[in-house]
């Protein structure tokens, strides 16, 4: 049993899961921040490596990556960076969102790199189930579960099919496009949402475009057992570039605000 599958097999738990792109905007400042999420109580953390096409992501999450690469990431760099969040927590769950080149480029190496750097878990948004099977086999080999993502028009035989390949937990978009802050939950997301929950069983968590603490607090009433929120954070690294201290104390308020709600939501 993974970490992810140990936070998911609390009862009736809602997890919060911050993403962040490894290495924005520097190694230090990364490494930094993360350390002061992890102690702010973020339940698990969704991690990127930087990669200079990056088709799942809107403009503030590109740029965030653009950042990463100037600053001399690369994957060897990014694997070092994982190592040290290994250090500081051994508990918290690790998925990576990660564009498959960077895997396929690197070969089985990547896996074994990922595993031994303590990876929990793998979404690869660029690459489909059809052409997955080596990618899902090296994850079962090295002990990496998978993530698969449920967009808003897969229809419900494909849900289950995806799903039945998820080893960790589903990733449902809550909208389409790319990655991006939105301004409210639309009702057809909160629809969407239920009308997954009720296909599947495994662990559902619910990302794209979550930018309030309110956001969090309506995708777990609509069924899902986690959510992501990542470009919003992203833009608060963008906009205090040169105060990363204050980047850091929204951030850590964010959360903190997400586990009153959480409070709340439990105390109904």
């Amino acid at each position: 049993m993974n970490r992810f599958q140990r936070l998911f097999s609390t009862e009736n738990k809602k997890i919060f899961i911050p993403f962040f792109t490894i290495g924005d905007p520097n190694y230090e400042a990364s490494l930094a921040l993360i350390k002061s999420v992890i102690e702010a109580g973020a339940d698990a953390l969704e991690l990127g490596f930087a990669f200079s096409d990056p088709i799942a992501d809107g403009p503030t999450n590109q740029r965030s990556m653009e950042r990463a690469l100037q600053s001399g990431m690369s994957f060897e760099r990014s694997i070092a960076f994982l190592k040290e969040i290994r250090q500081i927590s051994n508990d918290i769950p690790i998925g990576l969102l990660i564009y498959y080149n960077l895997l396929f480029k690197q070969g089985e190496s990547a896996y074994q790199a990922l595993s031994e750097a303590g990876v929990d878990a793998i979404v690869s948004a660029d690459l489909p189930l059809e052409e997955a099977q080596r990618h899902l086999a090296l994850l079962k080999k090295y002990h990496i579960g998978s993530v698969q993502m449920i967009a808003p028009n897969t229809n419900d035989k494909r849900i289950a099919l995806l799903s039945s390949h998820t080893t960790a937990f589903n990733y449902v978009l809550s909208g389409f496009g790319t990655t991006g802050a939105r301004s409210e939950v639309a009702p057809e997301t909160i629809k969407r949402i239920q009308h997954v929950r009720a296909l599947i069983d495994e662990p559902m968590v619910v990302g794209f475009g979550i930018s309030k603490p309110e956001h969090v607090r309506t995708v777990w009433e609509a069924g899902a057992n986690g959510a992501i929120v990542g470009s919003f954070f992203t833009s608060i690294i963008e906009k205090n570039l040169n105060n990363l201290h204050h980047a850091q104390s929204e951030i850590a308020s964010f959360i903190q605000q997400v586990k009153e709600q959480n409070a709340l939501l439990s105390s109904t």
